[in-house]
């Protein structure tokens, strides 16, 4: 057991590198919403939580460290459930959750695969880059009953359920679908080239069977107090399992790993 340093924060944590100094060994989260380069919209000088999504450009924070990185695990889907502008190539073509005129309506699983593209697409084709290593991690489903977060929706359970029993018909599922599809097609083309090598940390099915295992009403969250988190996890279980999964495809490359230390 040991206690990292702490090498760097934000003021909001929402980057941080810790240093494992007897492993020779750092750990860095970067925060992202989108895989790919975005910016929140404002009005009146308020944020509103409406984004202008780059599609086919890398988030400028994960470009920017990747020189540092030899093995990232990437996922991305929930912050795309939201009303969003879509471009490419700097022009506007489309938006999701959107019925303004003359703009193009887009569907959340396809901006979340053409953003994941772009993001694979970057990472196997950096020349400059230290990435030996991508695991995309699938889409976690979400377990409201009766209703979404902000309209009564909960999550009441208090035990896991059989596989049958789990909710696999939902976007969640189709996110999950999707992203299997990009990590495949990234596979193939990087395979062929001799680059990075890119795995799945597929998740989505063992997750769906634990409805018991959100923060609920229990969140504590000043902003959206009152409302059920059903989306996030909080119980013991879960997160340990994608930890196991993880260290299982660290293991597989453990000597490849090495040798490029």
């Amino acid at each position: 057991m040991e206690t990292p340093i702490k090498v760097y924060s934000d003021t909001k944590d929402k980057f941080v590198t810790w240093h494992f100094k007897s492993h020779n060994f750092t750990l860095m989260a970067l925060w992202t919403k989108f895989l790919v380069e975005a910016s929140e919209r404002e009005i009146n000088g308020t944020e509103v939580e409406m984004h202008d999504i780059h599609l086919d450009k890398l988030d400028v924070r994960l470009a920017a460290n990747l020189r540092e990185i030899n093995v990232l695990v990437i996922s991305s889907s929930r912050w795309f459930f939201r009303k969003n502008y879509l471009y490419e190539g700097g022009k506007l073509i489309g938006c999701i959750y959107c019925s303004e005129d003359n703009i193009t309506s887009i569907d959340v699983i396809t901006a979340i695969q053409r953003a994941l593209r772009t993001a694979l697409r970057n990472l196997t084709n950096c020349q400059e880059c230290g990435l030996q290593l991508t695991l995309v991690r699938t889409a976690t489903p979400a377990h409201f009953e009766n209703g979404f977060w902000n309209t009564g929706g909960y999550c009441n359970r208090t035990e896991p359920v059989e596989k049958g029993e789990a909710m696999t018909r939902t976007v969640e599922w189709a996110i999950r679908n999707a992203q299997v599809e990009e990590a495949n097609r990234a596979q193939n083309e990087s395979s062929h080239k001799g680059q990075m090598n890119i795995e799945i940390l597929d998740i989505t099915e063992a997750m769906s069977m634990r409805p018991d295992a959100h923060p609920g009403i229990h969140w504590n969250n000043k902003w959206m107090r009152g409302y059920s988190d059903c989306s996030h996890w909080c119980l013991p279980g879960p997160i340990d399992m994608w930890n196991e999964l993880l260290l299982s495809v660290l293991n597989k490359y453990g000597k490849e790993l090495q040798n490029h230390q």
